[in-house]
C-alpha cells in the first residue's frame, strides 16, 4: 500500500475525481447525435449503428469489473490512463471507418473497454476512500452528479461540432478530448485503503463469495439491468426519436443536454436522500418514477415542450440511482473491494444497455416506431421498484466495529 501525497487533500482527490467522471461519461453520453448523420452518409441502418453502440455497452459492462479489481488491487491510475488510451484510439477510429464490422470493432469492441477502464465507478471509488461514512453517500452523490454535467457540456457541444464540421472530424475531435483523463488519474492517490475503515486480509475472491451469497446484493444486481436499459436506449436513440417527430435536431441534442443537466440536481439529492435514509426505499421511487414519466411521455402531445419536460424529469431520475446503488454497496460491504463489487452490479446494469440500444434499432427498423421499447421500459421500471424492496440494506457483522 502506497501513502499518499500530502498534496493530495480529499478536496484535490474529489475535484480530479469528478472531472474524469465529467470527460469520461460526458463524450460517451454524445454519441447518439452520431446515429442520423453517420448512417445516412454510409447507408447504414439504425440497427448497424445501434449495435455497435449496444457491443460497446457490453463490452463496458464486462471491462468494470476487470477495471476495478485492478484498480482495488494496484491503484487506480495507471488503470484510468491506459483506458483513455484505448478510448483515443476506439472514438478515432470510429470516425475513420468504412465497413460495419470496423465499426462495431471500433465503436464497440475497443471504446467499450476504453470506456469500462475510465469508468465513473474507478473515479468514485478514489472519492470514496478520502471521505468518512458519514459523508460517503454525499461525495458519491457530487461525483456522479460531475458526470451529468460532462453530458450537459459534451452533448451540444458535439452537436455544434458535427454542425462545423462534419461527423468525422468531430469524433476525432472528441478522440483527442479523451485523453485529458491521463494526467488527471495521475492526481488521485493508489492506496487501497478506505478512511474510516479497517484494513483487512480479506481477499478479491472471497469478498466476490460473501457478496454472491447476499440476497440483496443479487437483487441490486438484478434491478440494476433496468437502470441501463432505460438510460442506454435513451442516451443512443432520442436524437434520432426525436426528429422523427418532425422536430429539429438540435431538439435532441438539447433534450439529451437537459437530461444532465437537472441529473445534476437529481444526483446530489439522491446522495443527500441516500445519507438521510433508506437507499433502497430511494431506488424503489426512482424506478418506478421512470414508469410514470415514460407512460406521460408516450401519451402526451409530441411537442418541443413535451421533449423537454420529460427531459428534466428524467433528468431527475436519471443516474440518481448510482449514489444510492455504490452507497449500498459501500454500506452492506465496505470499501476495500467497492470498485469490484460495484463493477459486477454494473455489467448488469450494461446488459440491460445492450438490450435498451439493440432492441430499440431492431424494432425500429423492423416496426418503423420506437414505441415497443418504450412500453418495455414501462414494465421494467415497475419490476425493478418491487426487487429493491426486499433489500437489506444492514452492514455485514465484520464492519460493526467500524460502524458502531
Amino acid at each position: 500500500m502506497s501513502t499518499p501525497s500530502t498534496w493530495r487533500t480529499p478536496l484535490i482527490v474529489i475535484v480530479a475525481g469528478c472531472l474524469i467522471a465529467a470527460l469520461g461519461f460526458g463524450i460517451r453520453s454524445s454519441f447518439g447525435l452520431f446515429l442520423e448523420p453517420m448512417t445516412v452518409d454510409k447507408g447504414w441502418s439504425r440497427e448497424t449503428f445501434a449495435l455497435a453502440m449496444a457491443i460497446q455497452n457490453l463490452l463496458w459492462g464486462a471491462g468494470v469489473p476487470i477495471a476495478g479489481a485492478l484498480a482495488d488491487r494496484f491503484g487506480p491510475s495507471r488503470v484510468l490512463a491506459g483506458g483513455a488510451v484505448l478510448y483515443a484510439i476506439g472514438v478515432w477510429g470510429m470516425a475513420t471507418v468504412d465497413t460495419a464490422s470496423a465499426l462495431h470493432l471500433f465503436g464497440g469492441l475497443v471504446t467499450g473497454l476504453g470506456v469500462a477502464f475510465t469508468a465513473f465507478s474507478i473515479a468514485l471509488a478514489s472519492i470514496a476512500r478520502v471521505v468518512g461514512p458519514e459523508r460517503r453517500s454525499l461525495a458519491l452523490g457530487l461525483g456522479t452528479a460531475a458526470g451529468s454535467f460532462g453530458q450537459v457540456v459534451f452533448s451540444p457541444l458535439g452537436q455544434q461540432f458535427i454542425s462545423a464540421f462534419g461527423w468525422d472530424s468531430a469524433l476525432m475531435i472528441l478522440a483527442l478530448t479523451t485523453l485529458l483523463i491521463i494526467p488527471l488519474a495521475f492526481v488521485l492517490p493508489n492506496e487501497t485503503s478506505a478512511r474510516g475503515e479497517v484494513t483487512t486480509d480479506q481477499t478479491i475472491a472471497a469478498a466476490l463469495k460473501e457478496a454472491i451469497n447476499h440476497r440483496g446484493y443479487v437483487l441490486l444486481t438484478i434491478g440494476f439491468f433496468v437502470c441501463g436499459f432505460h438510460v442506454a436506449f435513451i442516451t443512443v436513440h432520442f436524437p434520432a426519436y426525436v426528429k422523427d417527430l418532425g422536430l429539429a435536431a438540435e431538439v435532441g441534442a438539447y433534450a439529451i443536454a437537459i437530461v444532465g443537466l437537472f441529473n445534476i440536481a437529481g444526483s446530489f439529492l439522491s446522495g443527500l436522500v441516500g445519507q438521510r435514509w433508506s437507499k433502497k426505499g430511494g431506488l424503489s421511487v426512482i424506478y418506478f418514477a421512470r414508469a410514470v414519466c415514460i407512460t406521460a411521455l408516450l401519451l402526451a402531445p409530441k411537442t418541443e415542450l413535451t421533449i423537454y419536460l420529460f427531459a428534466g424529469t428524467m433528468g431527475i431520475l436519471w443516474l440518481s440511482t448510482v449514489p444510492l446503488t455504490t452507497g449500498i454497496v459501500a454500506q452492506v460491504f465496505g470499501v476495500r473491494y467497492m470498485a469490484t463489487l460495484f463493477g459486477v452490479v454494473f455489467f448488469s446494469h450494461q446488459v440491460g444497455s445492450f438490450m435498451g440500444v439493440w432492441l430499440g434499432g431492431y424494432l425500429y427498423d423492423n416496426a418503423g416506431t420506437y414505441d415497443p421499447v418504450w412500453w418495455a421500459g414501462i414494465v421494467l421500471g415497475v419490476a425493478a421498484a418491487v426487487l429493491h424492496l426486499p433489500i437489506n440494506e444492514k452492514p455485514l457483522a465484520r464492519l460493526a466495529p467500524q460502524t458502531g
